[in-house]
């Protein structure tokens, strides 16, 4: 946390609903920065970084799924924790969020216990120092790019998602290991509770499509989960 005091952006058009919030979370002891629309948020966000992004889908101006896409996107703002508030929830629901890079997601209507123990996990998960990651990372025909967040396969640009990219990485950074689908989740989404398991499957059958031609180098282990394998020599 970048204080004493973690700061939320609560991104939210419902009067009621946001007083409601900006008073539990003060006396819970966080700072609170309030936004109606997503130029307000993005406002705020240009004017200082908060700790943490509580952000409603329904916006008056911009989806809110499009606004936590352009904060991911964004270096600046994109390592800003978001936790997404909906009314739903199914499981399609929820793999976009994640792929567009949400944190967590609580579903309308909710306890202000639940919301603060979610906000409280997150800034946990996201606050710790972690081992810095290669800028780019090469495995045969495939070079995956940090720092420009760009993919290319025998020189050939592919267009990946947040969760896409960050799966890839993964991969890479452990060749030759193989990854359970809990470990991926954990790693990879950061969040094992409320996502299925085929959502890696789900992900992993798009990154392969989009791979081609290095493809099957993304090998499935049977029973576990999978592993990016070192290109074959050709014969």
């Amino acid at each position: 946390m970048k204080g004493s005091v973690p700061a939320v952006l609560i991104v939210d058009d419902e009067r009621d609903l946001q007083t409601t919030l900006d008073f539990n979370l003060k006396a819970e002891g966080f700072e609170t920065l309030r936004a109606s629309t997503g130029e307000e948020a993005l406002a705020w966000l240009r004017a200082r970084l908060p700790d943490i992004i509580l952000l409603d889908l329904m916006l008056p101006d911009i989806p809110g799924t499009e606004l936590c896409r352009r904060i991911k996107a964004d270096p600046r703002t994109s390592g800003v924790p978001i936790v997404v508030l909906t009314a739903r929830g199914d499981e399609l629901d929820r793999v976009v969020l994640f792929e567009l890079g949400a944190d967590d997601y609580v579903r309308k209507p909710f306890s202000i216990r639940e919301l603060l123990l979610r906000l409280r996990a997150v800034l946990r998960r996201t606050a710790g120092p972690k081992a810095p990651l290669r800028p780019v990372v090469t495995i045969g025909p495939i070079v995956l790019d940090r720092d420009a967040h760009r993919c290319t396969v025998s020189g050939r640009e592919v267009v990946l998602t947040p969760i896409e990219f960050k799966l890839l990485g993964t991969l890479m950074d452990r060749v030759g290991r193989a990854q359970s689908r809990e470990q991926l989740l954990t790693d990879v989404w950061e969040l094992s509770e409320g996502v299925e398991s085929r959502t890696v499957d789900t992900h992993m059958k798009r990154l392969r499509d989009k791979l081609r031609p290095a493809h099957a180098m993304i090998e499935t282990v049977r029973g576990l989960g999978y592993r990016l394998a070192e290109p074959k020599p050709r014969r």
